[in-house]
């Protein structure tokens, strides 16, 4: 199977790709650059999981991937908190974290076990 067929990398792309474009014209340059590569480690450590040759390297992206996807959603609660992000749009990709981790979780489960 090949990344670009997964869900959850197609979901976190699309998150990162939101998050770009809604803070495009954001001041806020340091907030802006640690959110964004946040996301965007997401989905590119799915990837590079999945271009890996063996289990072992592929859970490993995969639990680094989780881990990107947990750094944004604290990302998105400091950026509500301080105005960067507007609460409605934070919750939402606040709840989109939360799924991308769950399917994560089972994406490693299911490769431990082969």
């Amino acid at each position: 199977m090949r990344f670009e067929d997964l869900d959850v990398w197609k979901r976190a792309a699309r998150l990162s790709a939101g998050l770009y474009r809604a803070l495009e014209g954001s001041r806020e340059y340091g907030f802006k650059d640690q959110i964004t590569r946040s996301a965007l480690s997401v989905a590119s450590n799915i990837a590079e999981g999945y271009e890996r040759d063996t289990d072992r390297d592929r859970v490993k992206f995969l639990h680094y991937a989780k881990g990107s996807c947990g750094e944004l959603r604290s990302q998105l609660y400091i950026g509500m908190e301080a105005g960067y992000v507007p609460s409605e749009q934070g919750r939402a990709w606040i709840k989109e974290t939360r799924e991308l981790s769950a399917m994560l979780r089972g994406l490693i489960k299911a490769w431990k076990s082969t």
